[in-house]
């Protein structure tokens, strides 16, 4: 919630004026590289309440990018404010922190909204002399004027609230008090001094606020210089636009040196390259056909101990071949040793920048722990590209609806599953829940499978796939859901242009609205966060 968690005192403007400069103060909007220090500076400021997780800011910073702003000090962030646009409908309606800020993630931000929400806003209790709290507001006020939106509202807490209970049973009476000045809240004050206007309580705003009882103040600012004739504007950075992707159907087949395999790679790299693709996307697995150029047959935990000796050699090849091909590499999935000494199901996703990214699959299937002893990871998030952020679901995970709609909240557009199945039953379970996870997200769904067989390879005898890239089923997107999908059991590719636009206009405008119709109010998933 905003919560600035106290005034700050007056100070000379001269000597804040000097120490800034000395110091190097810089207020900015928020980065991906800024979420380690915007979760320690929230962990400082709330010792008492949960925590931000890093995905829940890294979905703030994707859904609304030029509303999240911090303050530096020296290289430190001890300032954040986190916002978001909304109707006004909702803004000044009712609600809990929960249910309007999407469980922390920003996902109720509506590109179309007329009012700018204030979620957040923590600062450094040792840098208050630096009026930060006052240079966020501010930042707040231009941003409001900038995209010539109604104004800004958000629910303030009233930290003295709950030890003047006594006096004030109903903490709009308290309010009242307030704001006639007959006492003094540290937040609610400064809120009223800096030009807010309190409209009345958020009755159980956020019941993890004891201080505040639970309670909040709604409290806005109007923008005066807001400019009706202007109010259909579309208001939300440049959409990222049309993304061409091509997923490559990849042939299980024997090869006599890992150069072979790597040639066979590089082939399709080159065809979707040619075709000026943003992403090409292997099969989970697919790196098994390096087994092929053993001298002897292994067993199952023979052969996947063997494989993860292949990992430096393919992550060192495949991120050349994305710098030299300019496109994004979906890896497929190859098994690597962890730190632990576990062994993992673990999709590389090379970059044409050069960065590597690894996501682990989460649930491996029952016969990959039987027969390779895969063990599962434990975290999920999404990755920044130069088309937006997307995610990989492995196979198995893209049948647990958790995984992507904390992909989609963190800002995935796009979702990734290489998989690898023998029957066409288990292809069924993927293909069925990835076209789920495309209407219940309202974003992009593209699958990778091998076909053929390796015979002298254990457990990859036989492969089913038909590659597809799903959308959502409303109008704007392909009559089936299927943008693009190949024949069954073929070695091939599939292309086929997305318009991340599209996304948007039915998340605000569609037939329906899974994202923004969520009943928060009711449900939400809590994962365990890992450092």
């Amino acid at each position: 919630m905003d919560r600035t968690a106290h005034d700050e005192p007056l100070t000379d403007t001269g000597d804040l004026a000097r120490e800034a400069q000395r110091a190097n103060l810089d207020l900015r909007n928020a980065t991906e590289a800024d979420i380690a220090g915007i979760v320690a500076l929230a962990r400082r400021v709330y010792p008492k309440e949960p925590p931000y997780s890093r995905a829940q800011i890294r979905g703030q910073i994707n859904a609304f990018p030029e509303g999240q702003f911090v303050v530096t000090y020296d290289g430190e962030v001890v300032g954040y404010a986190a916002t978001f646009l909304v109707a006004e409908k909702l803004a000044l309606s009712d609600h809990t922190w929960d249910a309007i800020t999407g469980g922390g993630f920003a996902a109720r931000h509506d590109p179309e909204g007329d009012w700018l929400y204030g979620m957040e806003v923590c600062v450094d209790s040792s840098r208050r002399r630096l009026r930060i709290g006052q240079r966020l507001y501010d930042a707040r006020k231009r941003l409001a004027r900038d995209l010539d939106l109604k104004g800004i509202v958000f629910g303030g807490r009233l930290p003295s609230y709950a030890r003047r209970r006594k006096a004030y049973p109903d903490p709009q009476a308290y309010l009242d008090a307030v704001v006639a000045k007959e006492i003094r809240d540290p937040v609610a004050s400064f809120h009223v001094r800096s030009g807010f206007e309190a409209l009345r309580v958020l009755r159980n705003y956020n019941p993890a606020d004891i201080d505040s009882g639970g309670h909040a103040s709604l409290m806005v600012w109007r923008n005066p210089y807001y400019d009706p004739e202007l109010q259909r504007q579309f208001r939300h950075r440049r959409e990222p636009g049309v993304a061409r992707i091509t997923t490559v159907q990849f042939q299980a087949r024997a090869v006599a040196t890992p150069d072979e395999f790597y040639r066979n790679v590089e082939y399709f790299v080159d065809v979707a390259s040619d075709y000026d693709s943003d992403f090409v996307v292997f099969p989970e697995l697919f790196t098994l056909q390096l087994l092929a150029c053993e001298p002897e047959r292994l067993t199952p935990e023979q052969a996947i101990e063997r494989l993860t000796d292949y990992t430096g050699s393919f992550v060192e090849r495949l991120n050349k071949l994305a710098i030299s091909y300019n496109i994004n590499i979906i890896g497929g999935s190859h098994p690597t040793r962890t730190d632990d000494g576990e062994i993992q199901n673990v999709a590389y996703v090379f970059l044409r920048d050069g960065s590597v990214h690894a996501q682990e699959k989460l649930h491996p299937t029952p016969d990959e722990r039987y027969w390779w002893n895969i063990q599962g990871g434990d975290r999920i998030d999404a990755i920044q590209t130069d088309c937006g952020p997307i995610g990989v679901l492995i196979c198995y995970d893209s049948e647990f609806p958790e995984l992507a709609r904390r992909l989609v909240d963190q800002g995935a557009r796009i979702l990734f599953v290489p998989f690898c199945t023998d029957t066409r039953q288990g292809y069924l379970r993927v293909r069925y829940c990835c076209q789920a996870r495309a209407v219940e997200n309202q974003c992009y769904v593209v699958t990778s499978g091998n076909v053929g067989n390796l015979p002298h390879v254990e457990n990859m005898d036989i492969q089913y796939a038909q590659s597809g890239i799903f959308t959502p089923c409303d109008f704007p997107f392909a009559r089936d859901g299927i943008a693009a999908e190949t024949s069954e059991n073929v070695e091939m590719v599939s292309v086929a242009d997305v318009d991340l636009a599209k996304l948007s206009w039915a998340r605000t405008h569609g037939t329906v609205r899974n994202l923004g119709d969520r009943r928060f109010d009711l449900y939400r998933t809590v994962w365990k966060e890992k450092e």
